[in-house]
């Protein structure tokens, strides 16, 4: 009874013509979308007869009650506000915001507006005077009247913009006051630390647009044992691939979510914390940070940028990943992150089960869990020439890589080339051990001798690489060049640059890349730089060659180990 009696006060009032000098309205949400503000009037209109959706400034709607004179605004605003008729974060606004009121259909007349001058009036006709700012003293009376829900928020606005730092307490201390000062500034309002009734207004409504269209709301994730604060306006629930729980994009906003649950100890937060940064969705550029108990990676590249938070908490990783496009909001998107991180709990005893989801069509070996995993760019091969773990292979396109790695992640440089004869030396930038090096055949090798060509032929697909056998055809091209030996043999591009070995062990040359000039030939014709042409270029980049000891054929396991032991994948990123 006592809230229909509130209403139909309301819609009383309402019946009653607005004065010219009614100039506010109780604004009581905001919509990014022409349509959501539409419908969402619409349902406030079965309740309130005077009520419109206007577009702002800002470009997006708002939806207000009115108008009313300024006393009868406020006490409308405490009226519905005490009955939980309208939101609590409602306020009285003058209306200078509004550019246009759009709903109901065919009310635009109620828009604020300047008058029209009367036919024959003097085109130099003074325009209507802009509202009267309050003074410092009337600030101070309307920011008494304030309670300690309506103070909280403030702080938490001037929080979100980035000028206040420390605890929502709802007092306005030389802190809050500082942080007022700093938003006065930035939007050219002179810095007196106290926000006038509009200046408020205006830092609610700029807040509650960004906090809109993202959506922000606490979820708990019970399967995943995590309570936090998500941007669903942005995102929706996909799927589980343990560790993760996949949030795509809602519509085309092309943002994403995953949030980490996984069991383990500090063992396994490292061993994540390794894994992340080969996924496509941690660009390589960015901030790196890792603890005993937590880590921390953020990267951008063209086309997306992430954060990526996780801690380890009493035997569970917890953590989250926000991906968003690189011409989003960035401010926006970091917002969100920290509000994400300072809002993320680990539900005790609770993580996800690592046989939890399905098994889908597009799984694929450069995945994990449902995440693509980074590749080169190209991927050819190379091996150990000395104990310090240079290794030798073809210049094939390093010279236009941003980083070159061998193995899976060993950064290394290019430090000597031979354009020539197409061979590069690479050396770690960490000290390396290898298991083993080239040992390099001095004796002159036998024709139509069978040959063993160990490459990385898939790339980084296998572990190890492949050996592909075929035979010694001569000592020298087919147009008499020296310093190569033609091969026969079914070689494929990621073999390139790999070691060529006889029967022995012994290394008998490098496999260069094949002739991409207007003749080309068969496919099981290559080429392979001679042991000769190795040694002076070796030589001039300061690493003695080993040379080969007199040895019988190798059992076949043997020579694949020795193959396997010293020959590496060799990877070009960009």
């Amino acid at each position: 009874m006592k809230i229909f009696a509130t209403v139909l006060l309301l819609m009383l009032a309402a019946l009653v013509p607005a004065r010219a000098q009614d100039r506010a309205w109780v604004q009581i949400e905001a919509h990014p979308t022409l349509a959501e503000a539409e419908a969402r009037a619409r349902a406030y209109a079965g309740v309130f007869p005077n009520v419109g959706a206007y577009r702002i400034a800002s470009g997006w709607y708002s939806i207000a009650i009115g108008p009313y004179g300024d006393d009868e605004a406020q006490a409308a605003l405490r009226r519905m506000r005490g009955e939980r008729l309208i939101p609590g974060d409602s306020f009285v606004s003058d209306g200078a915001d509004f550019r246009e009121r759009v709903w109901p259909a065919g009310a635009a007349a109620m828009t604020p507006a300047p008058e029209v001058p009367e036919p024959g009036a003097e085109e130099t006709a003074a325009a209507p005077p802009a509202p009267v700012e309050e003074t410092a003293a009337e600030a101070r009376r309307s920011e008494r009247a304030l309670d300690r829900k309506a103070r909280a928020l403030l702080q938490t606005a001037l929080q979100w913009e980035g000028h206040y730092t420390q605890a929502i307490d709802a007092a306005f201390g030389p802190g809050t006051r500082r942080a007022m000062a700093e938003w006065q500034a930035a939007q050219g309002y002179e810095p007196t630390g106290i926000l006038t009734t509009r200046q408020r207004a205006e830092l609610l409504a700029a807040y509650r647009a960004e906090i809109g269209r993202l959506g922000m709301q606490a979820i708990e994730e019970r399967k995943a044992g995590i309570r936090i604060k998500m941007p669903l306006g942005l995102v929706a629930f996909d799927r589980y691939e343990p560790p993760f729980v996949h949030y795509e994009a809602r519509g085309d906003s092309g943002v994403r979510t995953l949030l980490i649950s996984q069991r383990g100890d500090q063992a396994t937060l490292y061993g994540l914390y390794d894994i992340m940064q080969t996924l496509e969705i941690v660009p390589l550029n960015g901030t790196r940070e890792r603890d005993a108990r937590s880590f921390t990676l953020a990267g951008r590249n063209a086309r997306i940028q992430s954060y990526t938070h996780a801690r380890l908490v009493a035997g569970a990783i917890k953590g989250f990943t926000l991906v968003w496009p690189a011409d989003e909001d960035e401010k926006l998107m970091m917002r969100a992150a920290m509000m994400m991180r300072d809002s993320l709990e680990s539900v005790p005893n609770a993580a996800l089960d690592e046989t939890l989801g399905e098994a889908t069509d597009e799984q694929r070996a450069n995945m994990l869990s449902g995440l693509e995993i980074r590749q080169p760019e190209t991927t050819h091969s190379g091996f150990f020439v000395d104990a310090a773990g240079a290794v030798l292979t073809t210049e094939t396109g390093l010279t236009d890589c941003q980083r070159i790695t061998i193995g899976h992640d060993v950064e290394v440089t290019l430090a000597a080339r031979d354009p020539a004869l197409g061979l590069a030396v690479l050396t770690p930038a960490i000290t390396l051990a290898p298991i083993e090096f080239a040992r390099f055949q001095s004796r002159v090798p036998r024709l139509r001798s069978d040959v063993a060509v160990a490459g990385f032929s898939y790339g980084e697909v296998l572990d190890l690489p492949v050996l592909t056998h075929g035979t010694l055809a001569d000592l020298k091209g087919l147009d008499g060049e020296q310093n190569v030996a033609r091969l026969e043999i079914e070689a494929l591009p990621g073999d390139t640059g790999g070691p060529v070995m006889d029967g022995a062990g012994g290394v008998l040359g490098v496999l260069l890349a094949p002739d991409e000039g207007p003749r080309q030939l068969p496919h099981s014709v290559r080429y392979a730089a001679d042991v000769t042409a190795v040694g002076a270029f070796l030589s001039g980049a300061g690493i003695d060659m080993r040379t080969a000891e007199t040895e019988g054929a190798m059992p076949p396991a043997q020579l694949t180990r020795r193959a396997a032991d010293m020959t590496v994948p060799v990877s070009c990123w960009n």
